[in-house]
């Protein structure tokens, strides 16, 4: 199973909710992590709440905010668009997804990144699936 790691700076809403999305669409292919440089007191609460209204996924029962140096190496590295130096993993496939934090920002704006996440780690599963044929 390839391991792929969600990297934010903070590693509290767009790292957390890649997290959550790929454990619940992609969790038979992937094993999904985040992970930060820092780390906040608790996961956005916008995106908590969010996401358990569209998916019934509760993220504070199963993830937490983490640093790089609590994950296990993975395959593969997404970063989420970090607006400054992203932090480097090492991984044998890494990509940038270039997305604006939406922390802050009003539900439409949660949504709309939720859904390029979610979109996002779809069109990941089936571009890996297709290498390994």
């Amino acid at each position: 199973m390839n391991k792929v790691a969600f990297v934010c700076v903070h590693n509290s809403c767009r790292s957390q909710i890649a997290e959550a999305l790929c454990r619940h669409f992609a969790g038979d292919f992937f094993e999904c992590y985040s992970a930060g440089t820092e780390t906040k007191p608790q996961i956005n609460q916008d995106a908590v709440r969010l996401v358990k209204e569209l998916y019934g996924i509760d993220m504070e029962k199963s993830q937490y905010s983490k640093l790089l140096s609590d994950i296990p190496p993975v395959d593969i590295v997404v970063t989420m668009g970090c607006n400054v130096e992203c932090p480097f993993f090492p991984c044998k496939h890494r990509e940038d997804w270039g997305l604006d934090d939406p922390s802050g920002l009003d539900d439409i704006t949660f949504l709309e990144t939720i859904s390029l996440i979610k979109d996002k780690i779809l069109d990941l599963k089936e571009r890996i699936q297709n290498e390994l044929l």
